[in-house]
């Protein structure tokens, strides 16, 4: 990698790739009509006009490193941000964390109603799939499959509907730190690991090269997930657009409520360095994934 700070190589990459994947979701997400137009226009409301698409991001780098045509990448970019968007409906419903707003807007189910944002996230999850499954996706019958089973894995109760129901299991406990690390790597890391393995999926990569950009991905969703509980402690809610403190005030056990803020944003770092050196098998293709895994643990929102 150059001499350029990841700062200043991730904010136009990362901007033009929300950008690019943005313009993907809005052609890709149907346009509201009919009695079940209400349903749409909470899909897309969820889905456009905000977010980092760091997962999108993944994918499209790592289609890169691969080869992979970047449409086709896209689409599977636009398919992990709707899993997120539909992860991020469901979270805000009072059964679940019970938040106002998301992205610095009301959050779906105040926007339109509760029953409509269970419906939008349903929606938006299942339009996911579709669109790996498509032929447009790649022409390989055996690589959409496999994208297929990966996603499902990593979105799943193996995944992040497991890690989610470790979270509110958790709540006003103290597990053990082995037992909040296996949380988020099923609640974050999974999409994270799924978002980098996409490309070597597509690319038909070797298995070395496929396993090491898979454990890139896994190692930095741990460090952006402690990162994010930092953020939470102490972050400022009008640059994140959510409520901060808000692990603390539900009882959650984070890596930062068990090792304190320092050795937590330690842990993070050493994460980040860890993921580094899976990329050492990887050209200056990679170079923005290498910018990506000291991005995250110095990000501020």
């Amino acid at each position: 990698m150059d001499n350029a700070s990841p700062q200043s190589m991730m904010e136009p990459a990362l901007s033009e790739a929300a950008a690019f994947v943005e313009r993907t979701l809005d052609t890709l997400l149907p346009q509201p009509s009919g009695p079940e137009s209400r349903v749409l226009e909470a899909m897309r409301y969820a889905a456009l006009g905000g977010g980092k698409r760091l997962r999108g991001f993944l994918v499209l780098q790592s289609g890169r490193v691969f080869g992979v045509d970047r449409r086709a990448a896209g689409r599977v970019a636009a398919a992990i941000e709707c899993v997120h968007a539909y992860s991020l409906v469901h979270d805000d419903l009072p059964a679940m964390d019970n938040d106002d707003m998301r992205r610095g807007k009301p959050s779906t189910h105040k926007a339109f109603d509760e029953a409509t944002a269970i419906l939008a996230g349903d929606a938006l999850l299942t339009l996911a799939f579709g669109l790996i499954a498509s032929p447009e996706c790649h022409g390989d019958p055996f690589v959409r499959c496999e994208l297929v089973s990966r996603l499902a894995l990593a979105a799943g109760h193996a995944g992040m509907v497991g890690g989610q129901m470790m979270d509110i299991a958790f709540e006003g406990q103290e597990p053990p730190l082995p037992e909040i690390t296996r949380l988020q790597r099923m609640k974050t890391a999974a999409l994270f690991m799924f978002s980098c393995e996409a490309g070597a999926i597509m690319g038909k990569a070797s298995a070395p090269l496929r396993t090491a950009i898979a454990t890139y991905g896994q190692e930095l969703g741990l460090a952006f997930q402690i990162a994010d509980d930092l953020l939470d402690a102490e972050g400022d809610p009008a640059l994140m657009g959510k409520a901060a403190q808000k692990d603390a005030s539900k009882g959650k056990s984070t890596v930062v409520s068990v090792m304190g803020a320092e050795r937590a944003r330690s842990q993070a770092e050493a994460l980040a360095h860890q993921a580094l050196r899976h990329l050492d098998l990887f050209d200056e293709k990679a170079d923005l994934l290498r910018a990506a895994a000291e991005f995250v643990v110095a990000r501020r929102a």
